[in-house]
């Protein structure tokens, strides 16, 4: 049954952890109802995360969607929390189904999550061609799929916005070998393709009111990183928290001068230092790395 929305509402992937969690919470700040959309609904729940194939790793990460909730309802907004898998066509239309039946609308789109499994850390001649195909159906046609099903109904309203949670590991040379403080081929060549569809968006139907972006979260300190990326040559500690990533976030599609800077690329660390928008947060200068995304 439909609940029609007083609120704007936003729509966030991979919101169980991480930068995910914290855009959540900081669109809950400015005034938006939030559904969250993930795979692990509650605390505790287990799945493959090791980024390689030679080991296994299943060990529940902190972090799930009715922890992110109640952070949402903190904030006095709703949270809608739907099961979501960016390997699986039809939960992400199940998932925007819901949110539409349930809240009438959807105003701005965060594709944030991504892949998680072995391929992200293997070296070319190791990664069977199945793994590239994973990585490329999560991160670069989950989200051409989640635009096409929410963008007509923003349209029909008049505009809506479409954050991209991008990654500097999609056009720059890795420092070193995958797995050594270098990050697969999948992960590069997916966020490199995802790169383009803000910009097609903006072409297209920037005259009709929708603005699209790619924020570049560079390193970040989330639960993950630490879990899982230090044997592969990440350091966590020299992230910035995900509260960057979040703030900017909402600084762009809640203010003029951000969504002036619709079509871009947006490097969140260097636009929190800017406006100051984390305080007590000094920042450092945003790196290309594998980053959360």
């Amino acid at each position: 049954m439909s609940q029609v929305s007083t609120a704007p509402v936003a729509f966030v992937t991979g919101a169980s952890r991480g930068i995910g969690k914290a855009i959540a919470v900081h669109l809950a700040r400015s005034g938006f109802d939030i559904a969250i959309a993930a795979r692990t609904m509650q605390e505790g729940e287990s799945r493959e995360h090791s980024s390689t194939l030679k080991s296994s790793n299943t060990k529940p990460l902190p972090g799930s969607l009715s922890t992110t909730a109640a952070l949402v309802e903190k904030e006095g907004q709703r949270a809608l929390p739907v099961y979501l898998d960016v390997l699986d066509r039809a939960s992400l239309g199940s998932a925007v189904t819901t949110v539409v039946e349930r809240w009438d609308r959807i105003d701005v789109l965060v594709n944030n999550a991504r892949y998680i499994g072995p391929g992200h850390m293997d070296l070319f001649l190791d990664t069977p061609i199945e793994l590239h195909e994973k990585h490329l159906e999560a991160n670069l046609l989950a989200p051409i799929i989640l635009c096409r099903l929410v963008l007509p109904q923003m349209l029909a309203r008049g505009g809506g916005h479409v954050v991209n949670i991008t990654s500097g590991a999609g056009n720059a040379k890795p420092p070193a070998p995958a797995g050594s403080g270098g990050w697969g081929l999948g992960y590069a060549i997916s966020k490199g393709g995802m790169h383009r569809l803000a910009d097609i968006l903006h072409v297209e139907l920037g005259d009709r009111g929708i603005r699209a972006y790619n924020l570049h979260p560079g390193f970040v300190y989330t639960e993950r990183m630490v879990a899982d990326m230090g044997d592969f040559g990440f350091d966590a500690s020299q992230g910035a928290p995900p509260d960057v990533v979040g703030a900017v976030a909402a600084w762009l599609v809640t203010t003029p001068e951000g969504g002036a800077l619709a079509g871009a690329w947006v490097e969140a660390q260097e636009k929190c230092r800017e406006l100051g928008l984390v305080p007590g947060w000094p920042g450092s200068s945003p790196g290309p790395g594998p980053g959360n995304h």
